[in-house]
């Protein structure tokens, strides 16, 4: 198997700096690199975690140009990776809001895709006294994309899209074979539920998921959960990272994944389809 079959996630605690953010990816991303990845995916907000969710309203650039857009695509080129860039803040047609978009990146630094969150996180946790409210601050995408990577068919689940598993089944019927989920799990919601989620996604779809979180104590006072993790298709965990910050890569066998498929037919037995 070839080392550019190896993928990579990665783990941070963001803050508000978003210079001392880039640095930290830029060096686990070398990592990963080093280790043989050929695919990165980053977590959500990946560049910038402030104190309060409208900081984002300052940090968000037009599609197309800007730092955290520029940082993508010369890291990409510079390790000569595909990147799943996280995500990013970038402009949306009402100024009070901004788009919270995954952008994709071929190991040439080109952009090969932009997918927006679609779903948004409005919750109250009485439990630990938590409130979120990504609406008031991020006006939602509407459609996702599968797109031709060396890894296989690839589509992005963001966070809390993870618990919308209608949006995978739609990608399936685009020939999904490689799941990235940038993700920010509440510690809450985390503990409860990302595992579990994680690991559905991959059975479900007999899909490999690649799924990288934000993972420890930010100056907001907000706590994620961590517990980066890349699944096969069979639902075994390959690989881990608990709390912190740090990186994992491990190598992907599709031609198992190729055999399951075809002596576990559950996707051809499906009798709904997603519209």
């Amino acid at each position: 198997m070839s080392e550019t079959s190896k993928v990579a996630a990665v783990q941070m605690a963001s803050g508000p700096n978003a210079t001392a953010n880039l640095i930290e990816t830029e060096r686990l991303i070398r990592i990963a690199a080093e280790a043989g990845a050929g695919l990165v995916v980053l977590p959500e907000n990946f560049a910038f975690m402030g104190q309060q969710d409208r900081d984002l309203l300052h940090l968000a650039e037009p599609d197309g140009e800007g730092q955290l857009q520029d940082f993508l695509a010369k890291t990409a080129s510079r390790y000569g990776v595909w990147l799943v860039g996280g995500t990013i803040p970038l402009q949306s047609g009402d100024p009070s809001r901004v788009r919270s978009a995954a952008l994709i990146y071929n190991d040439q630094g080109d952009r090969i895709a932009r997918i927006d969150k679609t779903h948004l996180f409005d919750v109250v946790l009485p439990d630990v006294d938590e409130r979120y409210q990504e609406s008031a601050t991020i006006e939602p995408g509407d459609q996702n994309a599968v797109v031709d990577t060396p890894f296989g068919r690839l589509g992005v689940l963001i966070c809390y899209e993870l618990r919308f598993p209608e949006t995978a089944r739609r990608m399936l019927d685009s020939g999904l074979e490689l799941l990235a989920v940038p993700a920010a799990f509440t510690a809450l919601t985390g503990k409860a539920h990302w595992e579990i989620l994680v690991r559905a996604r991959a059975i479900e779809n007999l899909t490999y998921v690649i799924a990288a979180a934000q993972g420890g104590y930010h100056l907001s006072g907000r706590e994620t959960y961590g517990h980066s993790m890349i699944v096969d298709p069979w639902g075994n965990v390959l690989a881990q990272v608990a709390r912190g910050v740090g990186q994992i890569c491990c190598a992907l066998d599709r031609d198992r994944q190729a055999s399951i498929r075809r002596t576990f037919p559950v996707l051809e037995h499906r009798r709904l389809k997603c519209r």
